[in-house]
């Protein structure tokens, strides 16, 4: 992924206006130091922490499934593997400590759920692989684009993923960053779009991250991996990607060096107004369906049969349970 994001950002356009070159006028928008995406992982690390604390495998594993894993990690130890292969708390713990589940969110009213399990990992190897994801990416965006459009896109594209989640999730429970993540990637792609003009390589560029993007959400259609909260999250993070990551035209910041008479009519070209504008449309329309359907008690499959597919594909050696 950080080749990936050198692709995107090594190229120099040769094309100038007023003879500022690409590279100085955006010379501005690169001394972000990043410190938010740190604090996420410290935060997501720390909860789990917490989750393994409240867990206590030792006082609360009956044996029916085995022993405690790592037992001499103590009241941290982890469910037995017939349990959680990944390593980590039992599903009861999850779902106490606010993990996401269609009939707490709809009929008890818990909709802070679709916040929380943003915040959960199912065990040691599922937080592992979402943090290493978070730092390869989140940083090198949040230097580009600063702590406040990075922390906003990673939690609504988070909580846009849980929302998606909750539609098709039935009586399974689901938790993780992953939506988050997928929400950066897909900002990562339409800040690509939207700023076209800028970017040398854009072929390769773009062939490189969808890819990538491709190959992340083809995992998400193996059993027990929820594909929609990937699903949901690009979506929220693509569109908010228009909407908050456009850069100026060529010289805009750099008005006060042209001659007197000489400036730019626009900071941003107008293709980037109206994908800014389509975007703001389609996320609060998209967002506002979604959870009305969410809270009226409906269900995903009611209105999509199809889509099971996208969350997983029954092969001779697995078979999918979703529901119907």
């Amino acid at each position: 992924m950080a080749m990936a994001r050198r692709d995107l950002e090594s190229g120099k356009n040769s094309r100038t206006e007023e003879n500022y070159s690409a590279p100085h006028v955006y010379e501005a928008e690169t001394h972000w130091t990043s410190w938010l995406v740190p604090m996420f992982v410290v935060a997501n690390i720390a909860v789990f922490v917490i989750t393994m604390y409240i867990n206590n495998c030792p006082k609360h594993n009956l044996g029916v499934q085995g022993a405690c894993v790592a037992k001499f990690l103590g009241r941290f130890s982890f469910q037995p593997m017939q349990e959680n292969p990944l390593l980590g708390p039992s599903s009861s713990t999850l779902t106490k400590m606010g993990a996401l589940r269609w009939d707490n969110v709809v009929n008890r009213h818990q909709g802070w759920r679709l916040v929380t399990c943003i915040w959960l990992h199912a065990g040691v190897i599922h937080l592992l692989a979402n943090m290493l994801s978070l730092v390869f990416i989140g940083i090198r965006l949040e230097q580009q684009f600063g702590f406040l459009k990075i922390g906003f896109i990673y939690l609504l594209s988070g909580f846009g993923g849980s929302v998606l989640s909750s539609l098709f999730i039935g009586d399974y429970i689901s938790v993780g960053a992953s939506g988050a993540l997928f929400g950066l990637l897909g900002a990562m792609l339409s800040e690509l779009i939207t700023n076209w003009t800028i970017y040398s390589n854009k072929a390769m560029a773009l062939i490189t991250l969808v890819v990538i993007i491709v190959i992340n959400l083809g995992i998400g259609i193996l059993p027990h991996v929820d594909n929609f909260a990937h699903i949901g999250g690009f979506l929220v993070g693509f569109l908010l990607g228009f909407i908050m990551l456009p850069r100026p035209q060529f010289g805009w910041l750099e008005q006060r060096h042209l001659p007197a008479g000489v400036r730019l009519k626009s900071k941003y070209k107008a293709y980037q107004y109206v994908l800014g504008i389509v975007a703001v449309i389609l996320l609060i329309a998209g967002l506002s369906t979604a959870l009305v359907m969410l809270f009226r008690g409906e269900k995903g499959y009611d209105h999509c049969h199809w889509c099971r597919y996208l969350t997983c594909v029954p092969t001779s050696k697995w078979e999918c349970n979703n529901d119907s």
